[in-house]
């Protein structure tokens, strides 16, 4: 459970950018150099490099070199992990509503 959660904050940590949402969002699309990445944001290619580093290092990215050209590709197995957690949340929240709702509604609940 320890490792999971550990897994599950370093992707939260990454997609907390506006940076790297917009990137994995592009990445969604397909494949993308990062020299063509980098192009849509107003940042140098160094610091551009930083935000791809932080989604490959929680492995919502991956590069692959070919010759001078480096491409990104999403990983979209590692968005099932916010995907579970946000199932599960919605799970507790919902029952929790659900037995507000009874509660509210049933006068039978509501004597002392």
């Amino acid at each position: 459970m320890a490792q999971y959660s550990a897994q599950l904050d370093g992707v939260f940590v990454a997609l907390a950018d506006p940076t790297r949402r917009a990137v994995v969002r592009r990445l969604g699309l397909g494949p993308a150099s990062v020299g063509d990445l980098a192009r849509e944001f107003p940042m140098t290619l160094p610091s551009f490099m930083k935000h791809v580093r932080t989604l490959e290092a929680n492995d919502l990215i991956r590069t692959v070199k070919s010759g001078r050209v480096r491409t990104c590709v999403l990983n979209r197995e590692r968005l099932a992990l916010v995907d579970d957690w946000l199932a599960e949340q919605r799970r507790i929240w919902e029952g929790r509503t659900d037995r507000l709702e009874q509660f509210v509604t049933d006068p039978e609940e509501n004597r002392p």
